[in-house]
């Protein structure tokens, strides 16, 4: 092949070399120099200046039985022969022949024979040509030839060409080879990003493939304080050391990805039964949790970690990372620093959430929202003397659903504070309804307050507003707080409850004892009533401890001058229990279930429920 017909046959096939096939398309150009040169050996190395080496990258002929690792992989130049050292820096083609023939010899073939039937060893020539990149020397192009091999200087100037040729071929590949880095990896960590881990997952849940295939989902907790405290810079250290001990202490082959934020995923490399999966979850766990330190300060934090398991050709990408996500949600639920195990009852749990949430956003203004009323009576009469709002929804395909489905849901989409408006509004329309008809004049609505809607700015206005709307006299409304919401932010709530008393509305603590952490400031802030929790009240009669609790609250509510409601009243025995002990206000199922707003008119109107606790085991 003429000279100038082979460099342009190369030059086709390494325009269409890419990252993935250059390595190849190298190999078949080798073949095709070897063959036009009349040499024997052709190889191409790239230079990695980083590590000072120079790597194979192409051959011809391919050697045989290559040992693993190959010698003539990576050679190192500061422990490399001549030849291989002239490659780091060399600009020029540098060549090496056997030894010069001497200026007495008249017949060089000869002697060069002669030379070889001496010793035994045919002797080599090569000639190496630099692969330039403006200044730096990025490889080599080399040729060997058992024997003599003189280059002709348009074979000199076809080698310059073809390693120029090389050049830009190799300058190619690692501006592809970065490209794909960089849409793979994680800026801060390098580690792997998302888009990695889902090709990742997508190739080892392939049919056919070994399973099972294990997703460990592991979430810093409590980042935010390091941020907050620190500044994000303290963050983003401790993200970087979280990664460097997550690469340490993962084995080989294990793909490590970066989510995002503080939320990292870990997928063994082989197939991982679930005991292993929690086995590398706790070590894992156990080794993120050592202190680092950071601008002088030792930081440490704990790690929630999901534990999933996929099964090539059953589950997909999606499947496994949302069972994982799921698994590492109900860990930090659990209070943090947990690791759970991906089951059936997350994944309809989970489910269920997604529905509430989905249809919620729209719940107000699709008017699917009612009110039920659970009446409060005086036991000792039956007469009715207040009722409770309590919210339902009625869904699209769940069914009338209770406040639990759907308030805490309501609170992590900040519509807590919109359902709770719409709450008070709808029941002060309906009291006042009521009272127009001559009947409820004198009882109380009483209307459960998120603590979303107590810390708002304006709600003592807006309280006012409905009040004076809907015309009711504001001592008839009665406002219920948990206990819990006292003590978050006492301060707060001791203004927004004075307010509320200056409005004239009431104010109730509802489950009241479950923890009497608002006890020391019971006495300074402006409340009516105590509501006794349920779960003191279900099996009194039969449990001495709930009784103690019991009798204290009341003594409580007596010596601070308060009204006292027992709630969860089920059973006779809890009913005269309370009434043996001064406690006659009460509200449950052995009196009323809550009811619809029309039955609670005609419950009004009756003005009394029927008592009778003659079956009721005295105490």
């Amino acid at each position: 092949m003429a000279l100038d017909n082979l460099v342009t046959s190369v030059a086709t096939k390494l325009m269409a070399a890419t990252s993935a096939t250059s390595a190849q398309v190298s190999q078949d150009v080798l073949a095709d120099l070897v063959a036009s040169f009349g040499v024997d050996f052709s190889f191409l190395r790239y230079n990695d200046h980083a590590i000072r080496a120079t790597k194979l990258i192409a051959e011809w002929p391919p050697r045989p039985d290559v040992p693993d690792p190959d010698p003539l992989g990576v050679v190192y130049f500061a422990d490399a022969d001549p030849i291989f050292a002239a490659a780091e820096t060399a600009k020029e083609p540098v060549f090496f022949s056997p030894e010069p023939v001497p200026d007495d010899s008249d017949d060089s073939d000869d002697y060069q024979r002669r030379v070889q039937e001496a010793s035994g060893v045919a002797l080599p020539s090569l000639a190496s040509v630099p692969l330039l990149s403006g200044d730096i020397t990025t490889g080599a192009l080399g040729f060997i030839k058992i024997g003599i091999k003189d280059w002709s200087a348009e074979e000199l100037n076809a080698l310059l060409a073809i390693a120029s040729l090389f050049a830009q071929v190799q300058a190619r590949v690692v501006a592809e080879d970065q490209l794909r880095y960089l849409a793979e990896h994680d800026d801060l960590t390098g580690l792997h990003n998302r888009r990695a881990l889902l090709a990742h997952l997508d190739e080892r849940l392939t049919a056919g493939s070994p399973g099972p295939v294990s997703a460990l989902f592991l979430d810093l907790d409590r980042l935010k304080a390091i941020n907050d405290y620190l500044g994000h810079h303290a963050g983003d250290w401790f993200i970087q050391a979280f990664a460097e001990r997550l690469s340490e202490e993962t084995g080989e082959g294990d793909l490590i990805a970066r989510l995002g934020g503080d939320e990292f995923v870990v997928v063994p490399a082989g197939p991982t039964d679930a005991d292993a999966a929690l086995a590398l979850a706790h070590r894992l766990q156990a080794v993120l949790r050592d202190r680092v330190t950071i601008g002088g300060e030792m930081l440490t934090r704990t790690v929630s970690a999901g534990v999933a398991l996929g099964v090539p050709g059953r589950d997909t990408t999606s499947d496994l990372l949302r069972r994982a996500d799921q698994a590492v949600l109900n860990a930090k639920n659990a209070g943090g620093n947990k690791i759970a195990v991906f089951t059936d009852e997350m994944s309809l749990k989970s489910e269920f959430r997604n529905d509430i949430e989905l249809h919620l956003q729209n719940v107000i203004d699709a008017g699917t929202l009612i009110l039920h009323y659970l009446p409060e009576v005086d036991m000792r009469t039956g007469e009715i003397l207040a009722t409770e709002a309590l919210v339902r929804w009625q869904h699209p395909t769940r069914g009338l659903l209770l406040p639990d489905s759907f308030i805490n849901v309501a609170e992590s989409i900040n519509l807590a504070g919109e359902l709770g408006r719409w709450v008070m509004r709808a029941a002060c329309s309906e009291f006042s309804g009521w009272q127009a008809r001559g009947i409820a004049k004198d009882a109380i609505i009483r209307i459960n307050v998120s603590p979303v809607q107590l810390v708002t700015d304006g709600f003592v206005e807006s309280v006012a507003d409905t009040i004076a709307e809907f015309k009711l006299d504001a001592k008839s409304v009665c406002l219920e707080i948990t206990e819990s919401v006292v003590v978050q932010d006492i301060e707060t709530t001791r203004i927004t409850l004075a307010g509320l008393k200056d409005v004239g509305v009431q104010v109730a603590i509802d489950d009241f004892g479950t923890g009497y952490s608002v006890l020391t400031h019971l006495k300074s802030l402006p409340v009516d009533t105590l509501k006794i929790d349920k779960g003191f009240v279900f099996d009194l009669g039969t449990n001495p401890e709930d009784l103690a609790i019991v009798r204290a609250i009341i003594a409580l509510a007596e010596a601070f001058n308060l009204e006292l409601v027992a709630e969860g009243v089920e059973s006779p025995t809890a009913a005269l229990t309370l009434l043996q002990h001064g406690c006659h206000r009460a509200q449950g199922f052995l009196l009323s279930r809550p009811i619809p707003g029309p039955a609670m008119a005609d419950l009004f109107t009756k003005k009394v429920i029927p008592v009778d606790f003659s079956s009721a085991k005295r105490i």
